[in-house]
């Protein structure tokens, strides 16, 4: 299996799996070991962490960490949409198994913010 590390920047947390999410990917490394990938993980997480006042972590190696004043203008929407700054870890591109998420990444001091609009409705992995 291989494991992907994935930063992405966008309107929504990286769990949602939304159409053409991939489009928001900013970086992307891929490790052959599990150890590997997650050790990387936990050092872009602490800098996110670090750099971020909100954060929603879960234990499925997803992560999203935001600032409040960072949005975007939605025309579609007539809306401000927060941006988020998310980090996951993946396995041949698809979630991890249970048995290899981590309860030290579930940690959350806010939760995020969800346009009113529906232009994105599809959770897809592929």
């Amino acid at each position: 299996m291989t494991y992907q590390v994935i930063k992405m920047y966008g309107d929504f947390e990286p769990w949602w799996f939304l159409e053409d999410w991939k489009n928001d990917i900013t970086a992307i490394r891929e490790f052959q070991s599990y150890e590997d990938g997650l050790a990387y993980y936990q050092e872009e997480w602490q800098s996110l962490q670090e750099q971020f006042p909100k954060v929603n972590s879960k234990s499925n190696l997803m992560s999203a960490f935001w600032r409040t004043d960072d949005k975007r203008w939605c025309e579609e929407c007539d809306e401000d949409l927060q941006q988020y700054h998310s980090l996951l870890m993946l396995g041949n591109w698809q979630e991890l198994p249970e048995d290899l998420q981590d309860l030290n990444f579930d940690h959350r001091n806010a939760e995020g913010v969800h346009p009113t609009c529906s232009i994105k409705q599809h959770n897809t992995l592929s």
